[in-house]
């Protein structure tokens, strides 16, 4: 087996039928037979245990080593070019999926692989956290006194920050921040930035790396502020630390004046997708109840069918598919896959794996909406994270223990029937047969750190593993249900749904129902109110609604008498009001019954309405003015000058108004016609 060690490519540009089990037989190895026999006692597919088999025996063969030599690395390594070459049994070409998990799994059980390396392949896979220096490292930076310095810089700033918030600052100040002002000036000393060069570099960072321009710089120009100002402050305490890179900030108070505004029209932009998703919602919600009842019936019904029975659900017929395959699974001792043939479109659907995919759809969906928790957060829940409370009165209720995401605060949230029905469901869905939850690490993608064991809801199995349900997952999922929808429902061509549209659905809907916000911002985790204010969407029709309640509620304070029927002198003198508004230039606009408060001069009055009938008379009046202006001129009346002055100014302002009313024409509309009765024409 050592003469020849033909290249990965090479051998698996063969087809070696049963190869594990001559390997195995060639090598006489008792590590090798010890691996297989602990390979078929995993509970899994008895096809997955030869799949193990061969990916450890093909690893060998390619690298040319016996199974105490095969390293974690060396396995990785397999793994890798299998992935890159598309070489995985089962996979959609080249980079869809790594091989090995169950016999990584079980060379980690049998202690063959350290027990400080990860449990499965996917967690050794995963990058973990990146120190300071690596985080700097990424972006080459030339100036290695700039370099270092925001190492420094970080690594002090390192304790009050959580990874991903490290990680974005690291990037704003490496790489859009010096980086760039190196690429623009290469030779640039120091943080003394003049201004024609931070204007190229504004220029520069407000367009993104793909050429697309950029949202919002506002992160990046208060992260270098910040920096700025933390080495002057930090310079007062230790100058021989902190005082030679002490420079002028380039970002002025005018650069970030603007940022309350441009918070708002964040604020504007995100009521507007809540009001556009909410009439969808319930099209949304339906949708996937539907889909999971429809294909849960279906498995249930082909499950108890035979081979080539048609099926009918809802109308549609379909017909159970069977196969060399399936009875292969049976004979090794592995369930089959349950498979149909939609006879209408000839599609073969595999039911087992879409009505898997339906339940948790449909559950993740309910739980965000009902419990209005991040995504990241209702990922996180484990069985123990359900808890009961009895009241005093012995009533029991039902709560949800929500672990810390943005926060450091855990909290607790009380589940209503319809959250508890869903959070049963999937308990009962993982429970089936006396089983118990199985303990997996979740794999935090922001702060790069996996959990403990723990029984997590929001996990299902795949292939030989039970793997805990990612948000890119989620994501997706909910795209895919979208664009389905969007064949029907004309509202989802343009819109989609994310997890934390959900979140904002919700409190826009416990607020705007009554709820009082401090306790909506208890029940989503806010520290802040202003931020649970953030989420909360107003609608045309809530204002119109609570500003209806605002007048019944005033009406029920006031005195009854002030709502009983005008009498005729009333009206009459209602009435009398607004003839008395008609003066010689044209109407009076002043509020009813109170008198005028510039003792009839017109002119200066602002609540004046000319008549553009009335403009020649408004020069007769310049005329006299002017007259009595010259006549005031000669006898030195100073005091008569300036009030003509001021009456001169409001009436040319008033003529100018007047004049561009009347330049507006009239639209004819014209006069509305009668439809003809359908069936005559003329």
């Amino acid at each position: 087996m050592r003469i020849i060690q033909p290249s990965l490519e090479a051998f698996r540009s063969n087809t070696f039928l049963y190869y594990g089990p001559w390997f195995l037989t060639a090598q006489n190895d008792p590590l090798l037979e010890k691996f297989w026999a602990q390979t078929q006692a995993a509970p899994v597919n008895p096809i997955h245990h030869g799949t193990a088999l061969f990916d450890v025996a093909v690893a060998l063969t390619t690298q040319g080593i016996a199974l105490a030599d095969l390293t974690p690395s060396a396995f990785l390594h397999y793994a890798w070019e299998c992935r890159r070459q598309g070489l995985v049994l089962g996979a959609r070409g080249a980079g869809s999926r790594f091989p090995g998990h169950l016999a990584w799994q079980v060379l980690h059980e049998m202690e063959h692989f350290p027990s400080h390396r990860p449990a499965t392949i996917k967690a050794a896979l995963l990058t973990g956290r990146l120190t300071v220096e690596e985080l700097v490292g990424r972006y080459k930076i030339r100036h290695s006194g700039v370099r270092q310095l925001l190492i420094t810089y970080l690594e002090r700033r390192k304790p009050e920050l959580d990874y991903s918030t490290l990680d974005n600052l690291s990037r704003h100040l490496a790489n859009h921040f010096w980086a760039t002002i190196e690429h623009l000036a290469p030779d640039q000393p120091d943080l003394r930035i003049d201004g024609e060069l931070y204007q190229r570099w504004r220029d520069r960072i407000a367009v993104r790396d793909d050429g697309k321009g950029r949202r919002d710089v506002d992160p990046i120009l208060r992260a270098v502020r910040a920096f700025y100002s933390d080495l002057q402050a930090w310079a007062a305490a230790e100058p021989e630390r902190w005082a030679i890179w002490v420079a002028p900030c380039p970002i002025g108070d005018a650069d970030v004046r603007g940022y309350g505004i441009r918070k708002r029209r964040v604020k504007e932009r995100m009521d507007d997708r809540t009001r556009q998703r909410q009439p969808l919602l319930a099209a949304l919600l339906e949708h996937m109840e539907t889909r999971y009842a429809h294909y849960r019936n279906l498995l249930r019904q082909a499950s108890n069918a035979a081979g080539g029975d048609i099926i009918t659900v809802n109308g549609n017929s379909y017909q159970r598919l069977w196969s060399r395959v399936d009875e292969r699974r049976i004979r090794l001792g592995g369930p089959a896959n349950i498979r149909v043939q939609d006879l209408e479109t000839g599609k073969h659907i595999n039911l087992t794996h879409v009505e898997d995919a339906a339940f948790w759809e449909w559950a993740i969906v309910e739980v965000l909406r009902h419990s209005g928790v991040r995504i990241e957060e209702a990922l996180e829940f484990t069985h123990l994270s359900i808890r009961q409370y009895q009241r005093l009165n012995g009533e029991v209720i039902a709560l949800l223990v929500v672990a810390p995401s943005k926060s450091d605060r855990e909290r607790v949230i009380p589940m209503s029937a319809e959250l508890f029905a869903v959070v049963a469901a999937i308990v009962r869905r993982h429970t089936t047969g006396g089983q118990t939850i199985p303990l997996l690490s979740r794999y935090d993608p922001h702060e790069r750190t996996s959990s403990p064991p723990m029984p997590f809801l929001f996990q299902r199995k795949i292939g030989t593993r039970h793997e805990v349900i990612s948000d890119t997952t989620v994501v997706n999922m909910l795209k895919r249900r979208c664009a389905e929808l969007a064949h029907d429902h004309p509202g989802f061509q343009t819109t989609d749904f994310t997890p934390h549209d959900f979140r904002r659905l919700l409190a826009t809907e416990l607020v705007n129902s009554g709820l009082p916000i401090h306790i909506g911002a208890t029940l989503l985790g806010h520290l802040n109110l202003q931020t649970t204010r953030g989420y909360v969407a107003v609608f045309n029709e809530d204002v119109v609604r609570h500003y209806q309640g605002f007048l019944d509620r005033r009406r029920q304070t006031r005195p009854a008498d002030e709502y009983r029927s005008v009498t005729e002198s009333e009206w009459l003198g209602f009435e009398e009001h607004f003839d008395q508004r008609k003066v010689e230039l044209g109407g009076c606009a002043r509020p009813y019954g109170t008198p005028c408060q510039h003792e009839h001069a017109c002119l200066r009055c602002p609540m004046i309405n000319i008549n553009p009938k009335m403009l020649p008379r408004l020069d007769e009046i310049e005329t006299d003015l002017l007259a009595r202006r010259a006549r005031a001129e000669q006898e030195g009346w100073l005091g008569e000058i300036e009030g003509i002055d001021l009456t001169l100014t409001f009436l040319r302002q008033k003529r100018e108004e007047s004049q561009r009313l009347a330049r507006i024409a009239p639209v004819n509309l014209g006069m509305p016609g009668l439809r003809p009765p359908r069936g005559v024409t003329h």
